[in-house]
């Protein structure tokens, strides 16, 4: 993650901030988020009948891909933050597809570009990302989204 002023935000816009690291995709962390969302679709969870369908296997719950963009765009070399950020909360998104499945075991990462930056009132900056999740040896991503984080300074 880089922090800097935030008066220089806008220097970023358009740029892009690099990639997280390739995080795993298993059938346990599928199986937990289920349970967790009380979402247990077959496609899911069901291994046997998963082999029958398209996919060929079971897949990850969209939600969940979009789930774990806190903790990929954690390494996220140039993520950008404020210097002196009190906090930043999850603001929503502005747009958000999911392009293609992640199959059981495969990987994904995020890719950070910085879209807009505003200051809103005075040490509260909302900050527009554009992440693509990628999965690894595939070239359909598994979702685009604008993301909205906004920075307290």
């Amino acid at each position: 993650m880089k922090f800097i002023d935030a008066n220089t935000f806008t220097d970023y816009i358009g740029k892009e901030l690099g990639s997280s690291d390739w995080f795993e995709i298993n059938q346990a962390r599928i199986n937990a988020f289920a349970d967790a969302t009380l979402d247990h679709q077959f496609i899911h969870v069901d291994e046997v009948a998963a082999k029958e369908t398209p996919f060929g296997s079971t897949i990850a719950h969209g939600f969940l891909t979009l789930s774990l963009l806190p903790h990929l765009q954690a390494s996220v070399g140039d993520f950008l933050c404020a210097n002196n950020l009190k906090m930043a909360v999850n603001y929503g998104f502005d747009k958000l597809r999911f392009m293609a499945p992640v199959k059981v075991d495969k990987k994904i990462r995020a890719r950070a570009k910085l879209l807009e930056a505003s200051e809103r009132k005075p040490g509260q900056w909302l900050l527009k990302f554009e992440i693509t999740v990628d999965i690894q040896g595939e070239e359909k991503p598994a979702l685009i989204a604008e993301w909205l984080l906004m920075n307290f300074v």
